[in-house]
């Protein structure tokens, strides 16, 4: 598949990409992404839910009544599950949601979804740029003169770039890493992916 070149107008540069059929003309994987999207989004529950069970609730030491004679059921402390102010019976207790993933079937699963993304023409080159200081306006543009400034966005170049990542942070829709670093989760949760030039070297020795 080839692409044209666009530079930060908006308007083609002339130039022309090839993108590799290994990356961006894979046969697309729904199950390998599903694994793999399952697994990012688990790994990212914190686990610390709690709630404490009769023996961890504070006071009830005292029986609260006599066994018999008051005409209700016999109780031995206000702290049972029963109880109003009582222990949880099976509440949440804290534990860990990660989940494996191999490399195989990781690569396989972004692989597939830049696939899927090329082949709903959802994929843009622009020529590498760089900014002169943090502004976000300057990154803003870029998006209005793509006609992306309305889309989810993800951005991705061949290396941190601070002055680019600090100016694009303030805008909702835009999501700016490295390629290397961007996920199956980042490259389906976007409308638009924009590369620079370089950033498709960068994938392709990632993904190749």
């Amino acid at each position: 598949m080839e692409l044209k070149v666009l530079n930060t107008s908006g308007t083609e540069t002339g130039e022309v990409v090839t993108l590799s059929d290994e990356i961006f003309g894979a046969e697309i994987s729904e199950h390998a992404m599903y694994l793999d999207v399952k697994a990012i989004l688990a790994n990212k529950r914190q686990g610390t839910h709690k709630a404490k069970t009769r023996a961890e609730v504070r006071g009830g030491g005292k029986k609260p009544y006599r066994q018999k004679g008051t005409g209700n059921a016999r109780q031995g402390s206000t702290r049972s599950p029963l109880m109003v102010g009582g222990g949880t019976i099976f509440g949440p207790q804290p534990r860990g949601y990660e989940q494996k993933v191999n490399k195989k079937v990781k690569q396989l699963a972004r692989r597939s979804a830049l696939s899927a993304k090329a082949q709903a023409g959802q994929i843009l080159v622009v020529e590498d740029f760089k900014l002169g200081e943090i502004k976000t306006k300057p990154v803003a543009d870029i998006l209005k003169n793509l006609g992306l400034a309305e889309k989810k966005t993800l951005m991705l170049t061949s290396e941190y770039d601070m002055v680019i990542a600090r100016s694009g942070r303030n805008i909702e829709v835009l999501n700016i890493m490295t390629a290397e670093k961007a996920s199956t989760y980042d490259i389906l949760d976007s409308q638009a992916i924009v590369f620079q030039k370089a950033a498709l070297k960068k994938i392709e020795d990632t993904l190749g």
